[in-house]
């Protein structure tokens, strides 16, 4: 079944809006950010003083009477893999951008620039429950697809639950890979164990995606409140001071949660909102990561 031609338009533009910041800077930060992730052999040769005694291949110097080691080479190609939470709160925004808009172009960025690399690609959707899997590949057109996976999608459920998700990849992952995770991680059951668990094989990104609005309700007078994961509406008055304060109270106590739970499993964070330039947190990470690297 072909794609309606708005969607297709969609991933067209998309592809055109990231194509500049992926041949430029971004390229060459995310290959040096995770590049070591394995060693591949390369060949055997004579061992020469100051050789790591380690890497002496036995079998081979017993055959020849020499002292051979193994040669490894840097593995170049890598598998990112992209955990993305399509729960009804990713479809929220107060300014230019829904969160899950915001999502889908960070998902972009990172996908062309794997795909630059000749990395494999994978995309994991998720709401409380698995939505929709698509198992690693290269090439520019499979990140299309998964562009195009990411817009034309219809999530089951509207609900959020990240432990399962991860839990699927850890047990479907063979080989090692970097997982970036998009959500705003309003999960009100743990999630910690499987994000460490994830990151024990895994390099594992939390990238934690929010709107002004969840922090500080504006004075938009009486609207209509609707849970994006329940359904219910509420019609409340934001001009009351009283109900701003509450419902920031509210939310601090979900970051309070939620901001534990992500301590607790160790892995790396970005925090990245839906005004302004969201992509820039993005490329500090990446910068970051690279003089880490290249600190070594």
């Amino acid at each position: 079944m072909g794609l309606p031609p708005e969607i297709a338009k969609k991933v067209k533009l998309l592809e055109i809006s990231t194509r500049k910041l992926v041949n430029s800077l971004f390229a060459g930060q995310y290959h040096s950010a995770f590049r070591g992730q394995g060693m591949t052999f390369a060949e055997f040769r004579e061992y020469v003083p100051g050789d790591d005694v380690r890497t002496i291949s036995w079998p081979v110097t017993a055959r020849t009477g020499k002292t051979f080691i193994k040669k490894f080479d840097e593995e170049r190609e890598l598998t990112l893999m992209l955990a993305v939470d399509v729960s009804g709160s990713l479809d929220f925004g107060s300014k230019d951008n829904f969160k899950g808009e915001v999502v889908t172009h960070l998902s972009a960025l990172l996908g062309f620039s794997a795909a630059k690399n000749n990395d494999y690609v994978g995309l994991l959707l998720f709401s409380d429950q698995v939505e929709h899997f698509v198992p690693p590949r290269k090439g520019r057109g499979h990140i299309q697809r998964i562009l195009r996976d990411l817009y034309y999608h219809r999530p089951r459920s509207a609900g959020t639950k990240i432990g399962p998700a991860l839990d699927f990849m850890q047990g479907f992952l063979k080989k090692r890979a970097n997982v970036f995770v998009f959500s705003d991680f309003q999960d009100p059951s743990p999630f910690s164990t499987s994000l460490r668990m994830l990151s024990r094989k895994h390099d594992t990104i939390a990238c934690v995606v929010q709107d002004p609005a969840e922090l500080s309700l504006p004075d938009l007078g009486l609207v209509d409140m609707r849970d994006p994961e329940t359904g219910e509406v509420l019609t409340v008055d934001t001009s009351s001071g009283a109900f701003r304060r509450a419902f920031e109270e509210h939310m601090k106590r979900v970051k309070i949660e939620r901001d534990k739970e992500l301590r607790k499993s160790g892995v790396d964070r970005i925090d990245v909102m839906t005004e302004g330039d969201f992509t820039q947190p993005l490329i500090s990470y990446f910068r970051s990561k690279s003089g880490m690297k290249g600190a070594r």
